[in-house]
Formats: C-alpha cells, sequence, structure tokens
C-alpha cells in the first residue's frame, strides 16, 4: 500500500561520523570476507526493496562491472535532494552520517529492511570510491565519494544537475576498498541467489543481474508471480514432493505473515525465516512462534484421529518438521534484531502474531485437505519411530569416554578445563600430530590426530557415519553430541573447545581433509560453525633465509613473489614446506600454534540455502554438477603453483 505522505526532504531524520565504521567494519557488515563484500550490495538492493515495498518500485537492476564495482539501480521515487535542515543536500546527509535515512519516518516507510539509514553510509565508508545519480524532480543530480567523503563540489549549496529527465530512481556504483576486505571480487553465485531468493519474496518486483566480467556478458531476469510458493517448490525440485505447498496468510496488530510450507520424502528439516525481505540466518521469535503452533496444531489433530493415544508422548517439534521446507515471512514496522547483520528477529510480538496466524489458519487448511493431513501426521510418526530407535543406537555408539594424554594414541587432551581458553587441533597423520603434541602449550592445547582422509558424510548413511571410529572420536572429544535428521542431541554449551582448528598440509589433499571435516561439521554439527567455534590453520608454505639478516615466512605464492620483486638483488635459500610433519616443534609452534603469531581462517555460514546446495554439489553422487560447478568458478579459485 502506498503511503499518502510525500517523500521529501522532511523526510530524512538523523539521529547522528563514518570513520568508525572503517575502523571497525565487522560490527556492521558482519565481516571483512567475501560475505561481507556481498553484503554491499545487498544493503543497496534492501533499500531499493523497501521503496518497491512502499509502493514505489517495480525495477531493479544489480550489474557486475569489469573493473570490480557494483551498480545498483532502481526505478524508485529517487533520494531525496533538497536541502536538509542540517544545511546540507538530504542525499549526502544519507551517505554520510550514520542512523540518517528515512526509515525512522512510519509515513515514508511502513516497513523496511535496510539497515534504518545506516546502510548507505557504510556500503559508502568501506569503498574506495561510490557514484551516486539521482533522477527526481525532472532532472538528473549527481555525487561522487571517495572514501566517505564527498568529493564533489556543490553548486549553490545544492548537488550538480548532470540532465534532465522524466524518469525517477536512483543508480549507486561503488568499489569495495581492499584496504578493508580480504578479497574484492563479488560472487556471483551468491548475488544470484540473494537477488533471485529477494524475488520470491515480492512476487511484483522484477530483478535484473548482469556479470559483465567474464568474456561474455552474463544476465538472468528474476520475476517470480508465486511468491514463497514457488520459492518451496524450487528448494524441492529435485526432491520426492509428498505435498503441494500450503499457503498460509494472515495479520495482526499491524504484522502481516506468510507462510509456504512443503513435505519432501526427505527426513530433514528445512526451515527458512525472513523479516521485511531479509534473511534470518539465526531465525528468531517468528521462527520460534510458527514452530510452536504448528506443533500444537499437529499434536492436536494426531490426538483427534487417534494416531496418538492417551498413554503416548506428543509428537516433538523436529518430528512434525522431519522433511518439511518450509518460508515463513513476516513483514514488521518496528523490527528488532540481534546484530547489526539482522541475522535473529527479536520482536515478542512477531512470535505472538506468527503463532496466532498460524494456530487459526493452519486447521482451515487441514479441515478442507485431510488427504495432506494424513501425509504431514505420516511423516511426524514414521519420525518418532525412527527417533526413538536411533536414541538407543546413540547410548550404544557413543558411550562418554574420559580421555587423558596420549591415551588409546588419540587425544592429547589439556590440562585445562575452562572451555572458553581451550582449543583443539585436528591433525592429519601420526608424524604431524607427534610434532604438534610436542610444540604446542599443554594447558589448553589439545591435539587429535586423524588417519587420513575421514568418511564422506556426504554420501554415507547415518549408520555408517556413527560407526567411523575417526567420526565417534571427534564426536566424543568435542563433547556436545552431533545433529541429524531424526532428531538432536547436541548442546552447543557442552562444547569443551572454544576453538576447533583444522590443522592439515597446505596441498591438495590437505584441502581435501580439510574439505571433508567442514563436511562433517556443516551437517551433523552445523552449531560449531554458526557459533564461531570451527577455524582453519594457516602455515606457511615457505620460509626464506637471506644471506644476511633473519628468516621470514611466507604463506602463499603470492608473498613469495612480492618477496622475489622486492629482494631482486639479494641471495636467499628457499625452503618449501611439503608438510606439517617437516616443521621441527619450534617451527610449528611459531608459524601455526602460538596465538600471538599465527593466522587462523575462521569458517562462516553465508547464504544457508546455496551452501547446503553447493555442499550437496560437490560432496554429492552426481558428477556432472560438480564439473560444471568448478568450470564455472574456476576464475574464484586460489591455485598453488
Amino acid at each position: 500500500m502506498a503511503s499518502n505522505r510525500e517523500y521529501d526532504e522532511k523526510s530524512i531524520h538523523v539521529l547522528e561520523g563514518l570513520e568508525a565504521v572503517r575502523v571497525r567494519p565487522g560490527m556492521y557488515i558482519g565481516s571483512t570476507s567475501r560475505k561481507g563484500l556481498n553484503h554491499l550490495i545487498y544493503e543497496i538492493v534492501d533499500n531499493a526493496v523497501d521503496e518497491h515495498l512502499a509502493g514505489f518500485c517495480s525495477h531493479i537492476e544489480v550489474t557486475l562491472n569489469k573493473d570490480g564495482s557494483c551498480t545498483v539501480s532502481d526505478d524508485g521515487r529517487g533520494i531525496p535532494v533538497g536541502m536538509h535542515e542540517k544545511g546540507i543536500p538530504a542525499e549526502r546527509l544519507v551517505y554520510t552520517t550514520l542512523h540518517a535515512g528515512g526509515k525512522f519516518d512510519n509515513e515514508a516507510y511502513k516497513t523496511s529492511g535496510g539497515l534504518h539509514g545506516v546502510g548507505s553510509s557504510v556500503v559508502n565508508a568501506l569503498s574506495l570510491w561510490l557514484d551516486i545519480k539521482i533522477k527526481r524532480d525532472g532532472a538528473i543530480h549527481h555525487d561522487h565519494f571517495a572514501q566517505g567523503k564527498p568529493d564533489l563540489p556543490l553548486v549553490n549549496g545544492l548537488l550538480p544537475v548532470i540532465g534532465k529527465t522524466k524518469e525517477t530512481g536512483t543508480t549507486v556504483t561503488f568499489l569495495p576498498d581492499p584496504e578493508i576486505f580480504e578479497v574484492t571480487r563479488f560472487s556471483a553465485t551468491e548475488v544470484r541467489s540473494r537477488l533471485h531468493e529477494t524475488a520470491y519474496l515480492n512476487p511484483g518486483l522484477t530483478i535484473t543481474f548482469s556479470d559483465l566480467r567474464g568474456d561474455e556478458e552474463k544476465r538472468e531476469v528474476y520475476h517470480e508471480p508465486d511468491g514463497i510458493v514457488g520459492f518451496v517448490r524450487e528448494m524441492n525440485k529435485k526432491s520426492e514432493c509428498l505435498t503441494e505447498p500450503i499457503y498460509i496468510k494472515g495479520s495482526d496488530e499491524g504484522i502481516e505473515v506468510e507462510a509456504a510450507i512443503q513435505y519432501v520424502n526427505e527426513f530433514h528439516e528445512n526451515v527458512m525465516g525472513y523479516c521485511n525481505n531479509i534473511f534470518n540466518a539465526d531465525g528468531g521469535s517468528h521462527l520460534t512462534g510458527f514452530k510452536t503452533a504448528f506443533t500444537q496444531v499437529m499434536n492436536s489433530y494426531a490426538r483427534e484421529l487417534g494416531i496418538l493415544k492417551d498413554k503416548d508422548a506428543n509428537f516433538t517439534g523436529p518430528d512434525i518438521r522431519n522433511g518439511m521446507t518450509a518460508v515463513i515471512s513476516v513483514k514488521h514496522p518496528d523490527p528488532r534484531f540481534e546484530g547489526q547483520t539482522k541475522t535473529k528477529l527479536d520482536n515478542p510480538d512477531a512470535a505472538r502474531v506468527t503463532a496466532k496466524v498460524i494456530a487459526e489458519k493452519a486447521p482451515h487448511y487441514f479441515d478442507r485437505n485431510l488427504d495432506v493431513l494424513k501425509v504431514v501426521l505420516g511423516c511426524a510418526e514414521k519420525s518418532a519411530k525412527i527417533r526413538k530407535a536411533e536414541e538407543k543406537a546413540k547410548t550404544n555408539l557413543l558411550t562418554r569416554q574420559k580421555f587423558s594424554f596420549d591415551t588409546n594414541g588419540k587425544l592429547a587432551n589439556c590440562i585445562s578445563r575452562d572451555a572458553s581458553k581451550c582449543e583443539i587441533f585436528i591433525v592429519e597423520g601420526d608424524s604431524a600430530g607427534g610434532s604438534a603434541k610436542t610444540a604446542r602449550d599443554r594447558n589448553y592445547q589439545a591435539i587429535l590426530p586423524i588417519r587420513g582422509k575421514i568418511l564422506n558424510v556426504e554420501k554415507a548413511s547415518i549408520d555408517k557415519v556413527l560407526a567411523n571410529a575417526e567420526i565417534k572420536t571427534m564426536i566424543t572429544a568435542f563433547g556436545c553430541g552431533f545433529s541429524e535428521g531424526y532428531g538432536n542431541d547436541f548442546d552447543i554449551t557442552r562444547l569443551r573447545y572454544d576453538k576447533i582448528i583444522i590443522m592439515a598440509d597446505a596441498d591438495v589433499d590437505g584441502a581435501h581433509i580439510g574439505t571433508l571435516l567442514l563436511t562433517l561439521f556443516y551437517r551433523y554439527m552445523p552449531e560449531l560453525i554458526n557459533e564461531g567455534h570451527v577455524y582453519i590453520a594457516m602455515p606457511p608454505l615457505y620460509k626464506v633465509v637471506p644471506s644476511k639478516g633473519e628468516g621470514e615466512y611466507l604463506y602463499d605464492d603470492k608473498a613469495l613473489e612480492k618477496y622475489r620483486k622486492a629482494h631482486k638483488n639479494q641471495k636467499f635459500t628457499l625452503q618449501r614446506y611439503k608438510g606439517l610433519g617437516e616443521m621441527d616443534p619450534d617451527q610449528l609452534w611459531e608459524t601455526t600454534l602460538d596465538p600471538k603469531t599465527r593466522r587462523l581462517r575462521r569458517i562462516e555460514i553465508g547464504d544457508a540455502r546455496l551452501s547446503s546446495d553447493i555442499t550437496e554439489v560437490l560432496m554429492g553422487t552426481e558428477v556432472p554438477p560438480r564439473r560444471d560447478f568448478i568450470y564455472e568458478h574456476a576464475r574464484d579459485a586460489e591455485l598453488d603453483v
């Protein structure tokens, strides 16, 4: 519904510099990795989507340019350009001041997904340069910034006009600052996924994506009139679907709730939550409300139909959701999130309203579709039986053990029992494991050697996973159990180590071992990654020892090339480490174990749905999709040559 209130200079409100953003970018975009890099695009896109939600934008274009910059263009109203009461044009205020924007005005935007005036200025602050063209009031207004600071002179106090137009809208082009980001090449795969997702959540919106960076231009158009019903169909296109999508919609207290639910013949759940078009990776109150209400509705039906007897316990939530794919989308006028990057919704009223809508609307559907109801309850009944059998199997397979130093030739534990200070290194091979045990600080560093490559859990059944000796040892050592499709006994509070560090050789085999371990953690212990406990050690590839002076460790081929250019006329000895076992304990401590000098790479999950799909492609049984993926992303690979 379009607002009657005019969107002008008075709509821009200030809560009151950008230097803090450059000093601590992670506070605003989550990280300076590729995940944070891509987040810059999402912030500008989200602002355009907010214009769509307000009723003024129908088309967004996103282009990855050859020079590494990104352009986001929309046909909305255009950012206000008139003089603000603060004495500068409103657009410049938005792009140079934190907490300045139209989203503090409930009339200009009823709901919004952008960072409430933070997003635009944060993108500006973290860009080498940002260029903006605004079509508004019959003219094209222009502004330009360098590292967050305007470098274009005003004309009579206002933005310069570079042309005339009858159109409206905003075009933003920005180049990420290499001083801030670890990588500056956007991931086309992740951006495409996010844009397609946004189109599903906004059935009336068209989004065009173009990638101009390769030899051939790639262009895709996303328009999804079926909305989130089409979204769940897309997610389940490779699965055996047991039901058609179930669509539920309702509103209360000014909050709109949409839910699309479909069951497939696979015993896992995939429930995704969105608030104002923003994906909430860690869920939140809306998902809590949905899960609670849906579980109550299904248990009520199960007792009414006699599937559950008086003596039987209720089905658990995971029982009922096994086989479920669901998208829960709420539109909230005043959302509160945990964290600047909106990973978890925190509004109690969102839980209350979502639960109310599900409790009222779901019975209306199931009363008219008893065949679908029986399928859902059949899945819950089957899941409950398997869960009980698995609980018995787990008791037998995962008997708790206490490890001390070098007992059974496996874990060399640390002395401290303060989990917040302890860390465990997973090391491949006896040679590297022995060196690591000697080099470590026994007070808080544990070493767990594994023999070669563990089982690929993406291709294995649960019984084979639990029977694998290396995997059982890791699960037991970590102390927090594991998650899987028939239930979940994982408890992150029981984790014995704050850091779980994969320490493999810097070669192809080491990379494969690391990938297999990450697949295990992602599929069976995802909370370890979500909570930031999983790391990859970054041992050096080389040590250079000049004829005069001290030696230096180099961590990749780029560093070696840079060293050679800087020391063209000097002689030096080059040592290439083929494996961790070649380092003596002092070298291993200095380069890989010592918290003061080591390098660690923390593992993060960006797009949850895309991460699952990519894991399936790369680690699954089908070869053609894996080959196609490798060819498509060859440009992004970091090769050890």
